[in-house]
């Protein structure tokens, strides 16, 4: 950026316009908070604690178990587990080979799982053994050799251990939850027993692909983003400038966003490595396990979605749990309304605000200042280094006014480079260098944005993101189905829920429970339609094209 930007003034207090990134990478980041913090708490997994030298020594073990399975630079390494300390020792074992760490999501069925397992091409996978019977089921269809199964349990405090043990149904229940047999996988203590890497096995360079997150975009069709050492650093980097009240070694971040999403492996993860934060793990966002981890350390940095900060608020006040000294808190995925903020913030005395990003870039690119001048109803204002364009959606050279609508154009260090073996994708995702982040945007006279609409109709429920076409594609597989269109409809708390529109096909009856199941089946639970709607037709253009658009508002209108 040559020339000072509008929204210079905006930043907080002690926030530069510019950085300094050098050469680091993620493994860089864990030598320094060894070095420095080595005697504190790296990881806390529901009251069991790991330090940060402990934590180290893990990596360098799991590091050698990985090169013992044939792991080595360039390789890719898929990782399927919730939050807990094996995810994070393997995510940063997988980078300290020089490998590329792939993050699923747990909880996805062999469908969802099938296509990005074939196009990555990972030979070893570290999988919760729950989920290893799903991922079992990819041999064949892809380059997959070696399963590693992951006991959850075994991370748990000792009494925790111990009770699961207990001759009952309620530790029965929890058990079931937790662990499962896995025969025939790779025991995961196999690679912690293992001899540790060599200190002198290469280092990743900053070029180098760190992380590869699937996004499916407008098709269905999931595209591998790959997101290099560089990309995360910088993203780091800016963060840790936008809070320039994090203190090194002191704080502790409750970490219950998946490290399956960029949101939480670069602003609860990697951004804690960077500060050797103390790292709370939560295998799933579930209230009780928030109020729990709240209860033995109130947190200090908290990232998280509209949503759970509601029912964190609800959950305190019903059991009279004093929610001060959470100082900073970033909501993300979603819109955050201004009376969630002022509640959240009186009940903390800390600070709320809204950031906004992309699994593309990192995925932070725009946020609210932490400070008393975050703007509620807007996204905030570019990152240090971080530049941005409103234009015209038909003609992106073209600038619209400030205060009109437009999409919004980044470029900066966080931006990735492109779509894992997509050019034609690639060059699409782009316009003269400029990312084409797809949403529409205003912009106000001090640079503050504000998102008022967006082009990729993706839906977002929970904080997860919905493709219509994947889940179309689901319905349409029923013979009943002459067509369908699914939509996003708002649920009053500033998320959306899924919706299906379906047709019937001539002389064929829908059964809306019928449907529902069918994507059960084939899709992960966020995913299912809350409702099927049968209807006679589909609005669509003259090409024929469904109009996602007009059939939400049909729906929204009864």
């Amino acid at each position: 950026m040559s020339t000072t930007p509008r929204w210079a003034d905006a930043y907080g207090p002690g926030v530069p316009l510019r950085l300094e990134y050098g050469d680091t990478t993620v493994v860089d980041l864990l030598d320094g908070a060894v070095r420095d913090h080595g005697d504190r708490d790296a990881l806390d997994f529901l009251g069991r604690t790991t330090r940060w030298a402990d934590l180290a020594r893990q990596v360098e073990r799991v590091a050698g178990g990985l090169r013992d399975l044939g792991v080595g630079p360039g390789d890719r390494v898929a990782l399927v587990m919730p939050n807990c300390p094996q995810n994070v020792v393997a995510f940063l074992a997988t980078l300290r080979l020089g490998a590329t760490a792939v993050e699923h999501n747990p909880l996805y069925t062999a469908h969802e799982l099938q296509r990005p397992f074939a196009d990555h091409g990972a030979r070893v996978a570290v999988v919760w053994d729950k989920a290893v019977p799903v991922v079992e089921a990819l041999r064949g269809s892809c380059a997959l050799e070696h399963v590693v199964a992951v006991d959850l349990t075994a991370e748990l405090p000792w009494p925790k251990r111990l009770a699961l043990r207990l001759p009952v149904a309620k530790a029965r229940k929890a058990r079931e939850q937790l662990t499962a047999p896995a025969p025939g996988a790779v025991p995961w203590g196999r690679l912690a027993g293992a001899a540790p890497l060599p200190a002198d096995h290469p280092r990743p360079a900053p070029d180098d692909v760190a992380l590869l997150l699937y996004t499916s975009g407008t098709t269905g069709a999931p595209k591998g983003v790959e997101l290099r050492h560089r990309n995360l650093v910088a993203n780091v980097t800016q963060g840790r400038a936008w809070v320039p009240g994090l203190r090194p070694g002191e704080e502790t971040f409750l970490v219950p966003l998946p490290l399956f999403h960029a949101y939480g492996v670069t602003v609860s993860l990697l951004l804690g490595v960077a500060l050797a934060a103390r790292l709370v793990l939560l295998p799933k966002p579930e209230t009780d396990l928030v109020m729990e981890a709240i209860g033995r350390r109130t947190p200090t940095f908290l990232p998280a979605v509209p949503p759970l900060y509601r029912r964190i608020l609800d959950e305190a006040e019903r059991r009279g749990v004093s929610l001060q000294g959470i100082r900073f808190s970033l909501s993300g995925a979603m819109p955050l309304s201004a009376e969630l903020v002022e509640d959240w913030e009186r009940a903390t005395g800390g600070l709320l605000v809204e950031g906004y990003g992309l699994t593309e870039t990192s995925p932070v690119i725009v946020g609210n200042p932490m400070s008393a001048d975050r703007r509620p109803g807007a996204i905030g204002v570019p990152f240090p280094d971080t530049e941005v364009r409103v234009v015209d959606r038909e003609d992106p050279d073209r600038e619209v006014p400030l205060g009109e609508s437009g999409e919004l154009l980044v470029r900066g260090p966080q931006v990735f480079s492109g779509y894992r073996g997509l050019p034609e994708e690639t060059a699409a995702a782009f316009h003269d260098g400029w990312f084409r982040t797809g949403d529409v945007v205003t912009m106000a006279p001090d640079g503050f944005l504000t998102v008022v609409d967006r082009v990729k109709e993706i839906i977002i429920t929970g904080g997860f993101n919905v493709y219509p076409s994947e889940v179309e594609a689901v319905v349409r597989e029923l013979d009943e189905v002459a067509d369908c269109a699914v939509v996003g409809l708002p649920t009053g708390d500033g998320g959306e829920q899924v919706v299906a529109a379906v047709v019937a096909a001539e002389g064929a009856e829908v059964d809306p429970d019928r449907v529902r199941d069918h994507v059960r089946h084939e899709l992960t639970p966020y995913k299912v339609p809350r409702r099927v709607v049968v209807v006679d037709e589909l609005p669509t253009n003259p090409m024929g094209k469904v109009l996602r658009r007009e059939v939400a508002a049909r729906l929204r209108e009864g």
